[in-house]
């Protein structure tokens, strides 16, 4: 076994033990390789379990958070997600691996391009991509079965509430300095809303800047 591998099962062990016991999620990151979606300083921590910062003043999550996020999702492979906030790609990637189609919204361009790269290399055929303002969604593709934001609202955005179908989820980090990860549910007569997680996250920023 080499030391990546050693350091990917030890990573896998730690996410077991923090929740993550879906097996497809764990199967999901097993397969995307982490290593891919960091800037060289930081290879070699690849497979902690830590936030890395990727440009742009952007993170790649802690591997626990995005399972746990992915977790709540509960995929299904007929499922059509909309992801805002694209960012190295990782999260994308994992999705793709469980979904039927992921549409992913990123307002950095740079980090797109860099993602869109990933995704080719790595042969993910079904992933559609955005520049753009995610906290607008993607209207053109409501309504969405799931919804995930990796960047954290002052409140639960309507728009994207409107974009998700009924019996469909949403997780998202909501608050300012102190945000709890949310698992939203759409009913017929409203909206069932679940706290699972303190975490930090970039705020949701809206407007796309100049790079």
């Amino acid at each position: 076994m080499s030391i990546s591998d050693a350091r990917k099962v030890r990573l896998l062990m730690e996410l077991r033990g923090g929740g993550v016991t879906d097996a497809r999620t764990l199967a999901a990151i097993e397969r995307t390789p982490r290593e891919e979606f960091v800037s060289g300083p930081f290879v070699g921590q690849a497979y902690d379990n830590a936030a890395l910062p990727i440009g742009c003043n952007q993170t790649i999550s802690q591997p626990l958070v995005v399972g746990l996020m992915t977790q709540e999702l509960a995929l299904d492979d007929r499922a059509k997600v909309l992801e805002i906030g694209t960012g190295s790609g990782y999260q994308t990637a994992i999705l793709s691996r469980l979904c039927r189609r992921v549409y992913s919204i990123e307002r950095h361009r740079p980090l797109l391009r860099e993602a869109e790269a990933r995704f080719r290399a790595l042969h993910l055929h079904n992933v559609t991509t955005r520049l753009g303002d995610g906290s607008r969604g993607w209207p053109e593709q409501a309504p969405f079965d799931r919804i995930i934001v990796t960047a954290a609202a002052h409140d639960i955005p309507p728009v994207l509430l409107e974009q998700l179908k009924v019996g469909g989820i949403m997780v998202l980090p909501v608050g300012d300095t102190e945000q709890d990860l949310l698992r939203v549910r759409r009913t017929d007569s409203g909206y069932d809303i679940h706290s699972f997680l303190a975490v930090r996250f970039v705020p949701l920023v809206e407007g796309v800047p100049e790079e």
